[in-house]
Formats: structure tokens, C-alpha cells, sequence
């Protein structure tokens, strides 16, 4: 989303990202993450863990979808089943009470 002013809510906020900004700091669903007052775009960012890119030479913001994922929406995990390698199902909830290190590839 592409912004002008860091002091001001983006008007396309909610529609482009799902948070909305209420008194109670920036919410999306029953999740609500404080912010300071005044509003400041950067903090938002910040705490909601998007990129937020200055172009100076046109004044202009660049705010980039979330990642990292600051906000829990849940604490427990799905139960996913993956193919080990050799093709057999796989399910993490096995590993349920010890420490994971989990690694993806894809090709595309």
C-alpha cells in the first residue's frame, strides 16, 4: 500500500490488510495490538511486523504485507501430516514436548 503521511491511518488499511486502528490500538477479528498516541505509521509497522519503505526522492511509503507474524491468533498448532522421505505420512503432533527445527524447499 502506498502512503503519503506517516501521521494519518491509511484509508485503504482495513480493506488491504484486515487490521483496523480503534482506540484500544490496531485490531483484526478479537486480536488487538496497542499502539501509541498520536498515530504514528512507523510504530504500526513495527509492532504488526510490516515492511514500511520510504522512496525520498517522491515522499511516498510503502507498506508491505505482514511477516513474522507478531500477533498470535492462536497458540496451538493444526495437526499437519507431511510425507517423510520416504513418502510415508508423517504427522508433527508425534513430536509434541520436544524442540523442532523445521525446514521447507520448493522448487518454484
Amino acid at each position: 500500500m502506498i502512503v503519503d503521511r506517516l501521521d494519518r491511518v491509511p484509508s485503504a488499511l482495513e480493506q488491504r490488510t484486515g487490521w483496523e486502528v480503534k482506540p484500544e490500538g490496531a485490531c483484526r477479528g478479537d486480536v488487538c495490538v496497542p499502539l501509541a498516541s498520536p498515530f504514528d505509521l512507523r510504530e504500526l509497522a513495527r509492532r504488526l511486523g510490516m515492511e514500511l519503505v520510504h522512496d525520498q526522492q517522491h515522499g511516498l511509503w510503502a507498506l508491505g504485507p505482514e511477516s513474522g507474524g507478531r500477533a498470535l491468533h492462536t497458540a496451538e498448532l493444526p495437526d499437519i501430516v507431511l510425507p517423510d522421505r520416504n513418502g510415508e505420512d508423517f504427522s508433527l503432533r508425534s513430536l509434541r514436548g520436544t524442540k523442532v527445527c523445521m525446514i521447507a524447499w520448493a522448487s518454484w
